[in-house]
């Protein structure tokens, strides 16, 4: 899943103090001969509000072993995101399939300005202060994974600098 990502870091879940937020939860039916057959399915995104997030899908017949198996696969799909203190270190867009999903560092004690999904996700992050927009479609699978890709394409000033090969101060003062 994050292959076509750069300098991305896998994290292992073991010893972290994972959170898992709920995002969604849908009742899919299957039409059989002797009638319908209901499952579900949940995204879940769990993350240790420390730059450490991870999403995932589960499918069952009962709504509490679907979120379960969501926890499971999310935890399995760990990834560091940089931050810049309390927000994300520089704007960034976003796009998975038909939805699109944009950025924005805020100042401090702004706040998460986010809607559903989004929201989910940078808060999982540890992301306290920034603006985004959400454009396209509104489908909350295609939405958390626009927002990692978004988050995936972040890049802190250490990790610039380094790829530049020049110093901190030449990032910023350029």
């Amino acid at each position: 899943m994050y292959q076509d990502y750069k300098n991305v870091e896998r994290v292992k879940p073991s010893g972290l103090e994972l959170k898992d937020r709920l995002v969604g939860v849908q009742r899919v039916t299957k039409v059989t001969k002797g009638g319908r057959a209901f499952g579900f399915s949940a995204i879940v995104v769990v993350g240790d509000e420390n730059g450490v997030v991870g999403q995932g899908l589960g499918k069952s017949k009962e709504v509490a072993e679907a979120i379960s198996k969501a926890v499971e696969d999310a935890k399995k799909n760990l990834v560091r995101i940089p931050l810049n203190k309390t927000s994300i270190p520089h704007e960034q867009k976003g796009k998975y399939s038909g939805a699109r999903v944009i950025l924005l560092p805020a100042a401090e004690g702004t706040g998460v300005i986010a809607g559903g999904p989004i929201r989910a996700v940078l808060e999982s992050v540890g992301v306290q202060d920034v603006l985004s927009k959400s454009q396209g479609s509104s489908n909350p699978h295609n939405m958390v994974k626009a927002t990692f890709d978004a988050l995936l394409q972040l890049r802190s000033a250490k990790t610039v600098a380094k790829q530049r090969g020049i110093s901190l101060d030449k990032v910023f003062n350029g």
